[in-house]
C-alpha cells in the first residue's frame, strides 16, 4: 500500500509546452565510491533539485538504484525488472545461451536476461518502494519509469509458456500489478525494441496497455520510444511512419519520442497520430556531447509545430536518458532544454 503521507503533486497546466526528462541520469562519482541506501536517496534529491533549478516541469528520479555494474550497456533497464520476478532464474549454462542466441531476437545480446521456468509472478520485485523513495525527496510532481513488457519479454528464454504471447502477457500482468497506487504524477513505459519490429505492433500495444490500465485514476500515462541507445549507438532500424497505427492503439496521454537524432521526414509521419494523444518531441540529442543552444531548441520546436500543427506538442525532452553522458554535459543540456522552450514561447 502506498504511504498516505506522500503527496502526489499535480503536473503543471502551463505553459502549453512542458519540459520533462526521459529517465536515467549519470551516476555521481561519490555514489559509486560509497553506495548505500541513504546515499541513493541523497543522490536522487540532488538529481531532482538539479532539474527543478533548471526549470524542468516534470523531472524523473534518475533511476540510480537500477544501475547494474554487470550490465552497464543497458543501464539496468532489463535485469532490474526480470531478475526479481518469480519464475525466473539468472543462472544458465552453454546450452541455454546457445538456444537464446539461435532465436536472434536481440542481436545486441548474446545471453538472456533470465530463463523462465515457471509462471511469472511478483517474486521480490517492488517498484512501490523505489517510487516512494523518489516521492519523499522529489519536491513536486515527477515521472516514474517502467521498461515495457515487450522489450523485457524479448530478452527472456522461455521454457514454460511455449509461445511468445503467453510469455509477453505474463510479464505485462506482473508489471500491471506493480504500477498500482504509485505515488507519482506520471507513469512512463519505456520501449526501445518495437521500432525495429513494427510487425509486432498489435501485440506490443496490447501488452503496454495492460500495464497502463493498471495505473491509478487521474495519473498521466506516457510511453517513450527510441531506436536504441546501446553505448551511445542506435541499434534499431525503422521509421516512425511504420509505427503510426501502433502508436494510435496505445492508451497513452502523451508520447515521448526520439526525434533529435532522426531524419527530418519522421515529423511528417507523426501528423497521423491520433489528436487525442499529445506528442512529446525529442529536441536534445543524447548521443552526442554537443550542448544545444536555446536557439537550436527553439528552432526544432518551431519546425515541428509548423509540420504537426498547433496544440499537438505537449512536451519537449531529450531523445532518451542521460546515463552515458558526463554530468557536466547532461546538466547543460537540461538547462538548454528549458531555455529553448522559454525562448520559443516568448517567456
Amino acid at each position: 500500500m502506498s504511504d498516505p503521507n506522500l503527496v502526489v503533486h499535480p503536473i503543471p497546466t502551463a505553459p502549453r509546452i512542458l519540459t520533462t526528462t526521459v529517465g536515467s541520469y549519470p551516476l555521481p562519482e561519490w555514489l559509486i565510491a560509497a553506495p548505500s541506501e541513504s546515499a541513493i536517496s541523497d543522490a536522487t534529491r540532488v538529481i531532482f533539485d538539479t532539474q527543478r533549478q533548471s526549470g524542468i516541469d516534470l523531472p524523473t528520479d534518475g533511476e540510480l538504484y537500477r544501475f547494474d555494474i554487470n550490465h552497464p550497456e543497458t543501464n539496468g533497464m532489463i535485469e532490474y525488472f526480470v531478475r526479481p520476478m518469480g519464475g525466473t532464474r539468472g543462472d544458465f549454462g552453454r546450452s541455454e545461451i546457445e538456444k537464446f542466441a539461435s532465436k536472434q531476437t536481440m542481436d545486441f545480446r548474446v545471453k538472456p536476461a533470465a530463463v523462465v521456468d515457471q509462471e511469472l509472478s511478483e517474486g521480490t520485485l517492488d517498484l512501490l518502494s523505489d517510487c516512494q523513495r523518489a516521492a519523499a525527496v522529489a519536491g513536486g510532481p515527477f515521472k516514474f519509469t517502467v521498461t515495457s513488457p515487450y522489450m523485457l519479454a524479448r530478452t527472456l528464454l522461455d521454457k514454460h509458456y511455449g509461445d511468445f504471447e503467453g510469455l509477453l502477457m505474463g510479464v505485462a500482468d506482473v508489471l500491471a500489478d506493480q504500477v498500482k497506487d504509485l505515488p507519482c504524477a506520471c507513469l512512463q513505459v519505456d520501449e526501445a525494441n518495437i521500432p525495429g519490429n513494427p510487425a509486432d505492433g498489435p501485440l506490443a500495444a496490447k501488452s503496454i496497455n495492460r500495464v497502463l490500465d493498471g495505473v491509478s485514476e487521474g495519473m498521466e500515462k506516457a510511453v517513450h520510444f527510441c531506436f536504441g541507445n546501446y553505448g551511445g549507438q542506435v541499434i534499431q532500424s525503422g521509421t516512425w511512419d511504420s509505427l503510426v497505427s501502433f502508436l494510435n492503439d496505445l492508451d497513452a496521454d502523451h508520447l515521448v519520442l526520439e526525434l533529435a537524432h532522426r531524419p527530418d521526414d519522421d515529423l511528417e509521419a507523426l501528423k497521423d497520430v491520433d489528436s487525442k494523444i499529445k506528442l512529446g518531441l525529442g529536441v536534445v540529442d543524447i548521443k552526442v556531447n554537443h550542448v544545444e543552444t536555446a536557439d537550436e531548441i527553439a528552432a526544432r520546436i518551431d519546425k515541428a509545430e509548423k509540420i504537426l500543427g498547433p496544440e499537438r506538442v505537449g512536451y519537449i525532452h531529450p531523445d532518451c536518458g542521460f546515463w552515458m553522458l558526463k554530468r557536466s554535459v547532461s546538466d547543460r543540456k537540461i538547462a538548454s532544454l528549458v531555455s529553448g522552450r522559454d525562448l520559443y514561447l516568448g517567456r
